[in-house]
């Protein structure tokens, strides 16, 4: 399996990311998140596999996970609830997300997609 990384084009971490992908000469196929938002099953997968928290998975600074005030709903749902809430909309899910057959992360941090490549 190829990585994937899944991003938005106007955001300025996916930039980096694919920037520093590009520089590094790694092959990844890029998944635009808005367009093919990732389903319930692939986030349950991805996050089992990461080791993270389920939190680390909402983009807590974007404007629609604010919008929705989901700072004080996420307590109050299960894991489930939150799998099918993700999946309405890539603009809830942080990004960049790396997924290789290593791990996955999401957001960029050098030194974690240095060991996931």
């Amino acid at each position: 399996m190829a990585p994937i990384i899944l991003c938005y084009d106007k955001c300025t971490t996916c930039k980096k990311a694919l920037k520093w992908v590009e520089e590094m000469g790694y092959d990844a196929t890029i998944r635009p998140i808005k367009e093919e938002n990732p389903t319930a099953a692939e986030l349950k997968q991805w996050h089992e596999r990461s080791g993270l928290p389920l939190k680390k998975f909402f983009n807590t600074s974007g404007n629609l996970y604010k919008e929705m005030g989901l700072k004080d709903r996420l307590p109050e749902m299960d894991e489930e609830e939150q799998y099918r809430l993700l999946a309405t909309d890539g603009m809830l899910v942080r990004r960049p997300l790396l997924v290789t057959e290593k791990g996955v992360c999401p957001g960029f941090r050098q030194k974690a997609w240095e060991k996931l490549f």
